[in-house]
């Protein structure tokens, strides 16, 4: 969407909207709130330490450089890898480009094939059918109905050509939490030459990540994804992997990321996921009690619901992802806006197009059953009281857009 495509200006559109008495904010996939101690460290920088540039050789440079030391050493620490393993981008889409393209340069003849799996986020699946206009065969791996890569066919796709195997550590729409174990064990089995990268923005904070158990070459992070700020990401790049820098220009303190560090927000995504790491059992259990409250809530109260992708413990203690028959998804964001609860659709919304998910596409779903769709996710910071106003308020709101709908139960 572009401004000339608004029909009307936004602010006349937000006051039009009003403000709701009451608010319930399940939209953190696609951001949300910034926790007061990564907020705090970000004014702290703001003012001292990180108002510099951190490559400079006076005091206010050693003062920045120090605290991105500091910071980037804190994140190593908490995803288990050296500080200079680790290199800083503007978010999550920005490292998984690095990865996937930055690899294929260091490699441009020998190995020319990249297997990942068909409900990887966007982020990956585009530089990668990028990489197909220059002779690059791209393989989509298969998942079953809950989404879980199947492995019988990535084994017989990877082979002496294959450049990389990419499997979200943790899907970003339906929560199915991958065997990124079992994928490693069965790519370095028959190529230990592969990569293996993950996308691993939507399971910091939500599973225990150690990258060297994970056992992976390449895996990409997102501030906002633990509560930090937007525009601010790293890449893990374990020791001996080689990429090529995919931008050009002056260097700082890192090699295959030109211009100065964001420190401010880095120091704000190092102390939001300093907190998540320090309260990880209690936030995870807390929020995947509130995803089954909800879960459970919604497939008793609202007829022709279908839940996308697994239950329990196999499912990102933060995702809820449900499939409204006769209801269009989109139409019901907006009525749920109006009552003040803030979710996202199963649509992926451009200028002019409405385009259903590719990820519900992918585990069978039907078009009209992934454009029905609603993803709600749960932070730590959601309360029983509004789940229980959502619960109170969803089952009219599917029933007022059903009564739209020109196709019945």
């Amino acid at each position: 969407m572009t401004y000339s495509d608004l029909s009307r200006p936004m602010r006349e559109l937000i006051e039009s909207h009003g403000r709701p008495e009451r608010e319930v904010y399940l939209d953190h996939e696609n951001s949300g709130l910034i926790i007061p101690e990564a907020l705090e460290a970000m004014i702290g920088a703001y003012r001292e330490g990180g108002r510099g540039h951190p490559s400079i050789t006076h005091r206010i440079g050693w003062i920045s450089y120090q605290s991105l030391y500091e910071a980037t050493s804190a994140i190593s620490a908490a995803l288990n890898c050296d500080t200079n393993e680790l290199v800083h981008t503007h978010g999550g889409t920005e490292a998984n480009n690095l990865a996937i393209i930055g690899s294929a340069m260091m490699e441009p003849r020998s190995r020319r094939k990249i297997l990942l799996s068909s409900i990887e986020h966007l982020s990956v699946i585009f530089p990668a059918e990028w990489l197909g206009r220059y002779g690059f065969k791209v393989i989509k791996i298969p998942v079953d109905r809950e989404g879980f890569i199947d492995l019988d066919t990535l084994s017989r796709e990877v082979d002496k050509d294959t450049l990389m195997v990419s499997v979200a550590a943790v899907n970003h729409e339906i929560g199915t939490i991958q065997d990124l174990k079992a994928v490693g064990d069965i790519v370095k089995d028959r190529d230990e030459g592969v990569l293996i990268h993950t996308d691993a923005c939507d399971a910091l904070g939500r599973i225990p990540i150690d990258v060297k158990r994970l056992g992976v070459d390449l895996a990409s992070f997102s501030s906002h994804k633990v509560y930090g700020p937007k525009g601010v990401g790293a890449l893990y790049v374990k020791e001996g992997v080689k990429l090529e820098p995919i931008l050009q220009g002056q260097l700082s303190t890192q090699k295959l990321w030109p211009g100065v560090e964001n420190i401010p927000g880095i120091m704000g995504f190092s102390k939001a996921l300093e907190m998540m790491h320090k309260h990880l059992d209690e936030y995870t259990k807390r929020m995947a009690k509130l995803r089954d409250r909800l879960i459970d809530g919604i497939m008793e109260r609202v007829s022709h619901a279908v839940l996308n992708g697994p239950r329990g413990e196999r499912r990102s203690p933060d995702n809820v992802n449900i499939s409204f028959l006769y209801c269009e998804g989109e139409a019901l964001t907006v009525e749920l806006s109006m009552m003040g609860i803030y979710v996202s659709s199963g649509s992926a919304c451009t200028s002019r197009v409405l385009e259903p998910s590719h990820v519900l596409l992918s585990i069978g779903r039907r078009y009209e059953e992934a454009h029905g769709s609603l993803l709600m996710k749960i932070s730590p910071y959601n309360s029983d009281m509004e789940i229980d106003y959502v619960l109170e308020a969803l089952p009219g709101a599917v029933d007022r857009i059903r009564s739209l709908s020109p196709i019945k139960p």
